[in-house]
């Protein structure tokens, strides 16, 4: 029986160990005239975030097609919903990111607002990855130098 979060009939279940883990079958497209192993792994990725996600609203069955029928001569000329299930922010561009939440949360704070309520909807990592410079080693002085 097909529900609304899984329209396609695509969630199946692998048992590892004592534990089940749910995963979405992108074969289950087959019968609705989806050649799969045509498509680019990164389609094949966004294809099954999409199916992971329809629920008939936010992400529709047509949405999921679209993006199984997706070819490469072909401007689909419509977005389609993506929905990561987090956001790793290099420090480069992260950096804004978050300096313009903490500039939301503190315009909400002045108006009487909850600031808590100023979140991404979707996780988000701010990865520093920038190298650290040594200077001084091998001293019991070496850390004051070099925050110094």
């Amino acid at each position: 029986m097909v529900n609304m979060n899984n329209p396609f009939g695509a969630r199946s279940s692998l048992q590892v160990g004592d534990a089940s883990v749910d995963y979405y079958r992108l074969d289950a497209l087959v019968p609705h005239g989806v050649d799969v192993e045509r498509l680019p792994f990164t389609v094949r990725i966004l294809l099954e975030n999409i199916l992971r996600l329809c629920d008939g609203t936010v992400v529709t069955e047509g949405d999921v097609l679209r993006v199984a029928r997706w070819k490469p001569d072909v401007d689909g000329g419509r977005e389609f919903p993506f929905l990561p299930s987090r956001v790793l922010l290099q420090d480069f561009t992260g950096v804004p990111a978050v300096v313009d939440l903490a500039a939301m949360r503190s315009a909400v704070a002045r108006m009487g607002g909850d600031p808590q309520k100023i979140n991404p909807l979707v996780p988000a990592e701010l990865v520093i990855d920038h190298s650290v410079q040594v200077d001084y080693f091998g001293t019991n002085a070496a850390f004051e130098e070099n925050v110094e």
